[in-house]
């Protein structure tokens, strides 16, 4: 008699309604934790010194501009290199401490280190979040 079960749930690929409430997901968590990073922060910052990118209205958008970016790049990476997993291994880290950039930059413009700390931090969150649910949500296959 011949297997008509349906495949395991895990086989199939993600619906767009799957991939968008993931990707919500990741961002909430992300904004969760980076306001938590912020307050956490806040407390070690000197009164009088300016707070650069700890701000909600800061971070919330700088969040989830990053995700979009990141599941732009995982697409693409997925779509086009002949080994996404492998690529992938070596770019988002590679991204991940680009983004620091910015982060050391206020560092050396007066900011305190804590501030330049508590945003890689956030970069850091955002990765961390994006990428597991990325690998749920647009899957790499078994390449």
């Amino acid at each position: 008699m011949a297997d008509t079960s349906l495949p395991a749930r895990s086989v199939l690929a993600p619906t767009t309604g799957e991939a968008v409430v993931g990707l919500l997901g990741a961002a909430v968590v992300s904004i969760a934790v980076n306001a938590l990073i912020a307050l956490v922060a806040g407390t070690f910052i000197p009164e009088g010194t300016e707070r650069m990118g700890l701000a909600l209205a800061e971070y919330a958008p700088a969040t989830v501009i990053g995700i979009l970016l990141g599941t732009l790049g995982w697409y693409l990476v997925r779509r086009f290199a002949a080994n996404p997993r492998k690529l992938l291994r070596v770019l988002v880290p590679a991204v991940v401490v680009v983004s620091w950039i910015p982060d050391l930059g206020i560092l050396a413009g007066g900011a305190s280190i804590v501030n330049s700390i508590a945003l890689i931090l956030m970069h850091v969150v955002v990765a961390a979040a994006a990428v597991p649910t990325l690998a749920r949500v647009l899957p790499l296959g078994a390449k």
